[in-house]
């Protein structure tokens, strides 16, 4: 995410009981990184058409060859054995995707686990069609875990891990965070006590409250996963 003040993101999430992590000094431009022990969120003193879903691979040279065979058109693409190399490219609703070589941040602590948030279950991305929007996708991210077609074609991805949600909600404004969240005073003793901007029953998926980061970032808190349970059958016919 593209902040103006960092010290200000930084101290949202840290009050929202998200950790710190160390950064690698990477970039010349000023950013931090936090993390629930999940998702880790960059926060970068910098211009760019973001926010970025980020991802890691250690072959980017490579990547971005097979892409470019596969007709990917590049926003960005630094290939170089001096420099640290990274790509960049958006999907049909103009949604910034960026891989880079290596992490530019130190792993979480494993006592890292969990915010007053909750626990994190999808990044979720505004998109006009959903269906088109998954054929972009499907290569990138083979493992489709849901799909839901009413009220709204709702699809769920396994990104690398991630999961990442394409929603034709017009809830949503942006790249949105979406947790299952069981404190719900916690929750609302940090936001009389900061601040915080905040709305109740935003009317996406049945959230019970959304809260904006300083630098933009929608935070969405469900009591539930807005998909439901996931369960897997055996030949037996036993959940």
């Amino acid at each position: 995410m593209q902040t103006a003040d960092i010290v200000d993101s930084l101290g949202f999430y840290k009050l929202l009981g998200f950790h710190e992590l160390e950064s690698n000094d990477i970039w010349p431009h000023k950013y931090a990184i936090v993390s629930d022990g999940e998702i880790c969120i960059g926060l970068h003193d910098r211009e760019f058409d973001g926010p970025a879903l980020t991802f890691v691979h250690h072959e980017v040279a490579k990547a971005a060859r097979s892409m470019s065979d596969h007709g990917f058109e590049f926003h960005n693409l630094q290939i170089d054995e001096d420099a640290f190399n990274e790509l960049g490219f958006v999907d049909r609703d103009s949604h910034l995707i960026t891989m880079i070589e290596a992490r530019t941040f130190s792993p979480p602590d494993e006592d890292a686990n969990g915010s007053m948030c909750g626990r994190w279950f999808e990044i979720v991305l505004p998109v006009k069609d959903a269906l088109r929007a998954g054929r972009f996708w499907a290569p990138l991210a083979p493992e489709l875990l849901r799909m839901r077609e009413e009220p709204t074609t709702h699809m769920r991805f396994n990104a690398a891990g991630l999961s990442l949600g394409l929603s034709e909600s017009i809830a949503l404004t942006g790249p949105s965070l979406c947790f299952r969240c069981s404190e719900k005073d916690a929750i609302w003793i940090a936001l009389a006590k900061h601040g915080f901007e905040h709305k109740e029953f935003p009317g996406f998926e049945g959230a019970f409250m959304s809260v904006v980061a300083p630098e933009g970032t929608p935070i969405f808190l469900f009591d539930e996963d807005y998909l439901g349970e996931l369960y897997e059958v055996d030949e037996s016919g036993t959940a």
